[in-house]
């Protein structure tokens, strides 16, 4: 019941949890302002996505292909809107006078509507007009063919290899006879591979002059950086041109959004860097300096040969910084590839021989959690999939983020799973809605067979031969949260069908969770209700805790959750778990509403088996993903709790396993619970309110010997600061018992557990 949640691969685990310091590490970020070779952007933020293109969703953003204009052909893509939260996208043909803005070009539009699953042909001319628009299976997440044949005024459409046109569409009203051909979005995270115009592949490289988007340029007078499509791993990689005049040439990290890399003195930091060269007449430089480059902290030589080749490093830094960079350089005449770069905390500064940030997990264990789970939107992607997250984490593809547009796989479900047994927390996952079934099934054997089956074997190649030990597998997250109409629902249903059936059909024992969006009051909710009711354990309720009361009203939408349920089907043993209290604060207010969340979801004995808060971890003054709710906070070189986590650290500490049934009078929250032994009884008591509320407490048959009592009070808006005391702090005192009854005032914002034993 005390857990907490990780959604921001990006964030909370690169540059955070996990001890890789390099952002950016596949080199997969376009050098700023640069457009693919042979198109122009239009607006928003594009990026590679394998061997394709990716752009964040945005108002009418495109990109045009520089070409002569195309009267009479066809167009073709395959094209992935990344979930249903956003509107359409696709492509546009005979494009003029594009510019930058929604509607900024005349030509003709084909796109892909997955929250509406339609097929959508407009007309642009600086404006925007709505030819026809037909039903389609769309499905988020899921590579669509899309192919538009132009003839004349006549233009037919279709998906999916299909043999008769979707649309064919005569246009009568001055049509549009020829012009360039485009990819766009409104509003929707999207996908594009495989362009092809009459047969012919168009490419979509971003390869050209310049440092990768996360690094930065040294010496850059001295020769020339570019960027190539001939990588390791990913898309591209870092080319290095040393012009031969003296000087160095070279490229710099400084980590998550250019924080810094924290160096301690004396604590060496292990890495490796795939290198290839061509006529280089000396060694290759890594370093760790200063952020400016004026200090140099620790350097070593490597010598790279002609193919793509590991060369493993040890950084010894001879002082401490929070902000130093991680440099790659050059001095001598030649040419140096640079691909997939690891630089590692220390060992001693590491959790218990894992690639995991000490500081961070010990806070984090430290705030009191025993459960985590690993989702959220990180996994509304379509390159999320559980097997490019094995084997050698150097060569697991990079692929198109929600929050970030470049996400990597270095660090992926299984090291989630590992830091979960290593620190004995109980684990959650989720995994993308559209695996397929094969793969479904090949998870379940990875994740607990026997060595001497396929997958199980593979697990132990990969240093895991024990199965791994996990409570829940979700799947899928918050689906049609952003489009819940019946269609949605119940292609949510069929999909959690035919997983959960592969599952099982594997390993029966695994417990399941679905992830529809819950709108108690949609009659389709009956539908996945039905779908799921037998496969799955429990159905993953989200809700907004930043009142201070929040638990009022989450009370209130569980029991009714619970007679739903029970009224759909009165055997059934459906629960409920949830994995994410929202908000989007930090502070004392976030407490109390997370006091009194947690009051609610443990009065409901074991209908509800999980609470979390999200998110676990947040980046001070870093996190661009548009939450503002960490219980965890760090920097580049220290983490610290919030309010939040210092409230679960409390209500865990004197968490017990039975409800005893509380008459409460007045205007306090209060759960009561015991061990099961009978000898200890916890109060945990909220006052939400401005006032301090004395109270008289009887414990009827109960008759305790002593008792201890922890606080946490404050102003709503108190939070912790990075450095120095903390505004919050939890205080502990013996509370003296005489008599039957107890007289106590709590305190005015509150969270008091009251501690009583026999």
């Amino acid at each position: 019941m005390h857990g907490a949640c990780i959604e921001d691969v990006n964030h909370e685990i690169y540059g955070g949890i996990y001890a890789q310091r390099i952002f950016g590490e596949s080199f997969e970020e376009p050098a700023p302002n640069s457009n693919p070779q042979g198109w122009q952007i239009y607006g928003g933020t594009w990026t590679p996505d394998g061997s394709g293109i990716h752009v964040q969703g945005g108002s009418g953003f495109k990109i045009v292909r520089r070409m002569p204009a195309l009267a009479d052909g066809t167009v073709e893509a395959s094209v992935a809107v990344s979930n249903d939260m956003g509107d359409n996208a696709g492509l546009l043909v005979r494009v003029s006078n594009p510019g930058v803005g929604a509607d900024a070009f005349d030509g003709y539009e084909i796109a892909l509507g997955a929250k509406a699953r339609r097929l959508i042909l407009g007309k642009h001319r600086h404006d925007f007009h709505l030819l026809q628009s037909v039903p389609a299976p769309i499905v988020p997440g899921r590579w669509h063919r899309l192919r538009v044949a132009c003839e004349g005024p006549r233009i037919r459409v279709y998906l999916d290899g299909e043999t008769a046109p979707r649309i064919d569409f005569t246009d009568r009203d001055a049509p549009l006879t020829s012009g360039a051909i485009a990819l766009r979005t409104w509003n929707a995270n999207a996908s594009f591979r495989d362009v092809r115009v009459d047969g012919k592949k168009i490419p979509t490289s971003f390869a050209g002059p310049g440092a990768s988007g996360m690094w930065d340029s040294i010496g850059s007078e001295h020769g020339r950086l570019s960027l190539e499509g001939s990588a390791f791993n990913g898309a591209l990689c870092q080319k290095i041109v040393h012009a031969g005049s003296g000087g160095t040439i070279g490229v710099a990290n400084r980590g998550l959004n250019r924080w810094g890399i924290a160096v301690r003195s004396g604590h060496p930091m292990d890495g490796r860097i795939y290198l290839k060269s061509r006529g280089l007449s000396g060694p290759v430089t890594v370093a760790l300096q200063s952020a400016d480059g004026s200090r140099t902290y620790a350097t070593q030589k490597l010598s790279p040969g002609r193919s793509w080749a590991k060369s493993e490093f040890r950084l010894k830094p001879n002082a401490t910084d929070p902000n130093a960079r991680f440099a790659i350089w050059i001095d001598h005449p030649g040419e140096v590839w640079v691909d997939q770069v690891v630089l590692f905390d220390a060992p001693t500064d590491r959790f218990r021989g894992l690639p995991i940030r000490g500081d961070i997990a010990q806070e984090l264990i430290g705030s009191g959690i025993k459960f985590l789970r690993y989702g959220g939107t990180m996994i509304n992607v379509p390159g999320y999939r559980w097997k490019n997250m094995i084997g050698d984490p150097d060569r697991r593809p990079p692929y198109a983020g929600h929050w970030y547009p470049c996400s990597t796989n270095g660090f992926g479900i299984f090291e989630f799973l590992q830091f979960c047994e290593a620190a004995k927390l109980g684990a959650a996952f989720a995994i993308n809605a559209e695996e397929t079934p094969e793969d479904a099934a090949d998870l379940a054997d990875y994740l607990t067979a026997a060595t001497n089956t396929r997958w199980g074997k593979r697990r132990a190649a990969d240093g895991h031969p024990e199965p791994y030990r996990f409570e829940y597998i979700e799947i899928g997250n918050e689906e049609a949260i952003g489009n819940p109409d019946p269609d949605a629902m119940a292609h949510y249903a069929d999909r959690f069908n035919r997983l959960a059936q592969a599952i099982h059909g594997h390993n029966p024992k695994t417990k399941l969770v679905c992830s529809a969006w819950w709108i108690p009051d949609a009659p389709h909710m009956k539908t996945v209700f039905d779908a799921v009711d037998g496969q799955a354990t429990a159905w993953d309720l989200h809700f907004w805790c930043d009142d201070a009361n929040a638990g009022t009203n989450i009370g209130q939408e569980l029991e009714r959750a619970q007679k739903l349920f029970k009224s759909w089907n009165p055997e059934t043993d459906l629960k409920a778990v949830v994995f994410e209290e929202n908000g989007n604060r930090h502070d004392l207010q976030r407490a109390l509403g997370h006091a009194t969340t947690v009051n609610a979801t443990k009065s409901h004995g074991d209908f509800v088996l999980a609470d979390c808060t999200a998110n676990a971890l947040q980046p001070w003054k870093q996190n661009d993903n548009g939450w503002d709710q960490g219980t965890v906070f760090f920097t580049t070189d220290h983490a610290w709790s919030m309010p939040p986590a210092d409230a679960q650290q409390l209500l865990s500490r004197d968490a017990l396993p039975l409800r005893v049934a509380a008459k409460v009078e007045g205007g306090l929250d209060v759960l009561a619970t015991r061990s099961e032994d009978g000898r200890t009884l916890v109060l945990t008591v909220v006052n939400v309110t401005d006032q301090p509320i004395p109270t008289q407490i009887s414990f009827g048959q109960f008759n305790p010997a002593k008792a201890q009592i922890s606080t946490l009070e404050g102003e709503l808006t108190a939070a912790n600061p990075p450095i120095g005391e903390k505004n919050v702090v939890p205080r502990q005192a013996q509370l003296k018992i005489e008599g039957e009854d107890v007289s106590i005032t709590f305190s005015a914002r509150s969270i008091t557990s009251i501690r009583l034993t026999k």
